[in-house]
């Protein structure tokens, strides 16, 4: 099946990007951006949100696309996402889906949700409460033991998408892995090609996710936590739960110094990586592009032609 869909994920600091925007280049292509953090506004710092320069002309769709008060769900992110991929198919255009949140990236793509029924406020308010009593780390735990691919996926301060997987089980029987899996059996809602991106030296990408936390704080991340919170922004809610803003929130209340937040957006930001390539390796559909070397624009480039050429053999669709 020729695709229709093109897919470009991967863990945090690895090129997405730049590779996204090449791949729009030759392909006379749109981005659609599948960051579960990108989506909100306000957030532009901390989430390594693309430039003006960085998007270099090619038109991106679903940032700055929620107010950071909003808890965003995947499904409704797979709606507008998908009529976003829909408007750039009806415009002759091709749409490629970049960013490293695997759920939005499966909503999209499946456009199924067995489990999107299966919700009960009073059942969501006490788990919410055990959450909180058992702390992000030992509730993950506890999810792992009858869900264990949902756990690896999700970060502990996440406690939006960790309640909402107890949740379905205690529904239904079935941990929300399974209904994803049910999901994924039945025909997906577009023929995607997905790649995904690493480096051959796990040392370089994470020298490179540290650099990159640390350059988030030279370039405004503190004045920009603090702006979100003077918003009513409350720290319950899922913006302030991304990587960065929580460490950051905990300095400015006084409960870490500057540099013990640096540290601890380090640490998130490789240990989060490192979840996302357990969960890619997971996926029997994902084509590896691994760097064995800092990528130049030249490199992108070159990648972005071949990739192009995998996924169209043929003559050029475009």
């Amino acid at each position: 099946m020729t695709p229709n869909l093109l897919v470009i994920t991967g863990p945090t600091a690895t090129g997405k990007t730049a590779l996204g925007v090449a791949l729009a280049k030759e392909m006379n292509g749109e981005v659609v951006s599948a960051d579960s953090m990108q989506i909100y506004r306000g957030m532009d710092v901390g989430t390594a949100k693309p430039t003006a320069a960085e998007m270099d002309g090619v038109p991106h769709h679903m940032l700055d696309a929620a107010d950071p008060r909003e808890n965003f769900s995947t499904a409704k992110y797979a709606r507008m996402a998908a009529a976003c991929v829909e408007d750039i198919r009806a415009r002759g255009r091709f749409p490629l889906v970049v960013g490293g949140t695997g759920l939005y990236i499966d909503g999209l793509v499946r456009g199924t949700d067995y489990a999107a029924a299966s919700s009960d406020p009073d059942t969501r308010r006490a788990i919410e409460a055990e959450y909180d009593a058992l702390g992000g780390e030992a509730f993950r735990e506890k999810l792992a033991s009858v869900d264990p691919d949902r756990a690896a996926a999700l970060h502990p301060r996440d406690k939006k998408r960790l309640v909402r997987a107890w949740e379905v089980y205690a529904l239904t029987g079935k941990p929300i892995s399974w209904h994803d899996e049910q999901s994924r059996l039945a025909k997906p809602r577009y023929a995607a090609y997905t790649v995904a991106l690493d480096f051959t030296d796990r040392a370089m990408l994470y020298e490179r996710i540290d650099r990159r936390a640390r350059a988030m704080f030279d370039a405004g991340l503190v004045q920009e936590v603090q702006a979100l919170l003077d918003a009513g922004v409350g720290p319950d809610t899922t913006a302030m739960q991304a990587i960065g803003y929580k460490e950051v929130a905990d300095y400015l209340a006084g409960r870490c110094t500057l540099d013990q937040a640096i540290d601890a957006v380090c640490r998130a930001s490789r240990r989060y990586a490192k979840r996302q390539l357990t969960w890619l390796r997971s996926r029997p559909d994902v084509h590896w592009l691994t760097w064995e070397r800092e990528p130049a624009p030249a490199d992108i480039r070159a990648a972005a032609r071949d990739i192009k050429k995998a996924v169209f053999p043929g003559p050029d669709p475009t």
